[in-house]
């Protein structure tokens, strides 16, 4: 079982960044498709930003630019920056791992979860 620990969460206001970070169990992240979901009250959880095994990235459409993902392979540790925050952006946020041969951005398709940490962006 991948325990994920996510940090870095917090309220900010319009146009400032924050950096959050996921904290694994394992020992290297090679072997697993990593990804940042969020959910805002009342929403569904939705796909934010993935990074796959050999380094390939994906991004919704509206962090495209803002957002980066990356992953520290030395410490197992999950990235992600983000810029130029926006109200919109305020949800819980979520990272996720998964094996298997595909990446993906359905949520069902990953099977480790963290708790989440909270950003509130305020104007």
């Amino acid at each position: 079982q991948v325990q994920l620990e996510e940090s870095g969460g917090g309220l900010v206001q319009v146009g400032d960044s924050l950096r959050l970070s996921c904290a694994t169990s394992v020992r290297t992240l090679d072997n697993y498709h990593m990804a940042w979901f969020r959910q805002a009250p009342g929403e569904e959880r939705e796909f934010v930003s993935y990074i796959d095994t050999i380094g390939i990235t994906k991004y919704r459409d509206s962090v495209k630019g803002r957002f980066t993902i990356s992953r520290d392979s030395a410490k197992a540790t999950l990235n992600l920056d983000m810029n130029n925050l926006k109200p919109e952006d305020t949800a819980v946020y979520y990272c996720a791992a998964r094996q298997g041969v595909d990446h993906s951005t359905a949520a069902n398709d990953y099977r480790h979860w963290g708790q989440g940490t909270q950003v509130t962006v305020s104007s």
